[in-house]
């Protein structure tokens, strides 16, 4: 029987532990969701709140201060946060579209590099960061290495995003405090661009990416990774003979692992308050299976940002942001006064974790709410 929409739902809502707070420790949640979003300083920790059971924002603090869980440039090119024995797998894994989104832009060109020089000096670079440095550190180094502070400020634009660098804890009120100057740090991962083929990176993050958000295609993978065919196919041929070919909506040929959970789809699933670019409505090229088609404007905005959600039922059913008195919700579609109840259960709890670090969280994102279609709107958390 082919696959249906809720049966996907419901497959990616269990990996992703969605379907019921776990209680697991932070790295092990890290390490079964694949990856977090950490654009916003607070995302990783609301997206965790959603999904932990009993979750202790400082636990989270306690990974990134160890090491346990590492924030850096990885997919899509934007920051995320990982289990550390991924790190250097991912990272090498996504080196192409890392280095092509920053070596063909127009932006490198003032550096006045040729590749090879580049590559020089990203491991003269790397040798300064073998321990953590500031950004104004570094600036200074490239200036002294360059002769030149626009060139440095080019260069540096460039290898802060393909670089294998890891991002040092500076909080609070969280591990990562954008107002402080960042500090980076030499991460253990090879350094050298990789060939198209079934590089063994390669063959690991697919493997991950099916464990967090499968079953999916070779064309959502690619959407998760930014990775292009001649990445994406021979990882799949690679790992092909451990993988099971399923039929999904519309003959959609899809792929997971074997013993990965695939509950029914009749699973119930509670309501969640879902952080801003939660990578679970961003992990597929079809994302009808969390977003219906017709919100995906209301919550995808055209210059990359993914408002913070209302998950209903399993799929997004409105937004979310915090004011004054409480939490903001505004639904696109009536909602049940069970369902509202249970938002407010949820929104108390969200307004707990805040409360101490930042409670109107996600604030320079309001500007998107007047452009939002008219829409049944309540005060939740009060």
């Amino acid at each position: 029987m082919p696959l249906t929409l809720d049966d996907l739902n419901r497959a990616t809502l269990a990996r992703q532990l969605l379907l019921a707070r776990e209680p697991v420790t932070v790295p092990e949640a890290v390490r079964r969701i694949g990856a977090l979003q950490a654009q916003e300083p607070a995302s990783p920790y609301v997206a965790l709140w959603n999904r932990v059971d009993g979750f202790d924002p400082a636990a989270l603090d306690a990974a990134f201060a160890d090491g346990s869980v590492v924030r850096a440039t990885l997919m899509r090119i934007t920051f995320h946060a990982v289990h550390a024995d991924d790190w250097a797998p991912f990272h090498r894994a996504v080196t192409d579209p890392l280095r092509r989104s920053r070596l063909g832009d127009r932006r490198f060109l003032p550096a006045g590099l040729t590749i090879p020089e580049a590559n020089a000096l990203r491991d003269v670079l790397l040798a300064f960061t073998d321990e953590p440095r500031t950004q104004d550190e570094i600036l200074a180094f490239l200036t002294d290495h360059l002769a030149d502070p626009e060139r440095a400020k080019a260069a540096w634009w460039a290898l802060r995003t393909f670089a294998p660098l890891r991002y040092v804890p500076t909080g609070p009120p969280w591990s990562y405090d954008p107002r402080r100057r960042t500090l980076h740090a030499l991460a253990p991962t090879a350094v050298d661009a990789i060939p198209p083929g079934d590089d063994p990176a390669v063959v690991h993050l697919l493997r991950r990416y099916l464990a967090a958000f499968g079953p999916a295609s070779e064309a959502d993978f690619g959407q998760f990774t930014m990775l292009r065919r001649p990445f994406t196919g021979p990882a799949l041929a690679a790992l092909r003979h451990e993988l099971v070919e399923l039929e999904g909506p519309g003959g959609a040929l899809l792929f997971d692992l074997p013993d990965a959970p695939r509950p029914p789809a009749t699973t119930p699933a509670p309501p969640r308050l879902l952080g801003m670019w939660d990578d679970v409505l961003l992990a597929h090229r079809d994302r009808t299976r969390l977003l219906p088609a017709g919100y995906a404007a209301h919550v995808l905005r055209r210059n990359g940002d993914a408002l913070a959600t209302l998950l209903v039922d399993g799929r997004v059913a409105g937004v979310w942001r915090t004011v004054a008195d409480g939490i903001e919700a505004t639904a696109f579609h009536p909602l049940p006064d069970d369902v509202w109840a249970a938002l407010d259960t949820e929104a108390r709890s969200l307004r707990a974790l805040l409360a101490d670090r930042q409670p109107l969280v996600f604030g320079r994102y309001e500007h998107w709410w007047p452009t939002l279609p008219a829409a049944q709107v309540r005060l939740l958390g009060t």
